[in-house]
């Protein structure tokens, strides 16, 4: 199960905090994979991802019970198709880690993003990987909440397109070779 956290929206879309959908939705084009169902407060795709010769079905979800929320669209699912911690990815923004980096987690704390903490919250576990995006700290004295919320700069963009590419490179290597390759690979 991959799970892209973001805020249900048009006016979201472009946001910095909606990166995990952006990437979701980058991961669901390569594989024609259609994230067009509701269920339990979330739009849901199926499919088969295929790299190197392996073929790996997925659920791919965009929870739409906005970021701080997450836990309970993420929870549900998680039951009803009994995806296991070990095979949960939750791709996402994070403020403390410097803009336009990527880092892979097998497991840990939410790190004060309220997304994660609200998975963690509803699983009963912080044991599943994750894609973290580094959208840096907001300038100067704005408040983190109105910094997430605003879209990417054209710059940013210069940065954050290739990333998000990266992003989904990061997901496909933790189906085909696990959580520890895949964070040797892309945290580098």
């Amino acid at each position: 199960m991959i799970v892209g956290l973001g805020n249900p929206g048009p006016q979201y879309s472009r946001n910095r905090h909606n990166i995990g959908f952006q990437v979701l939705e980058l991961f669901a084009a390569r594989y024609g994979i259609a994230v067009d169902r509701m269920q339990t407060k979330a739009m849901i795709g199926s499919g088969f991802a295929a790299k190197a010769g392996i073929r790996q079905k997925v659920l791919l979800v965009k929870p739409l019970t906005y970021m701080n929320a997450s836990g309970e669209a993420v929870a549900p699912l998680a039951r009803y198709y009994r995806v296991s911690p070990e095979d949960l990815i939750v791709v996402h923004d994070d403020l403390d880690l410097a803009s336009g980096k990527l880092r892979l987690r097998a497991e840990g704390s939410s790190g004060g993003q309220n997304g994660i903490r609200s998975i963690i919250d509803r699983l009963g576990t912080q044991e599943f990987a994750r894609v973290k995006i580094g959208i840096g700290r907001p300038p100067g004295r704005m408040d983190p909440a109105d910094y997430v919320l605003q879209n990417f700069t054209p710059d940013e963009e210069a940065v954050f397109g290739p990333l998000r590419e990266r992003a989904a490179g990061a997901i496909e290597s933790w189906l085909s070779d696990g959580i520890e390759v895949a964070m040797n690979r892309f945290n580098g």
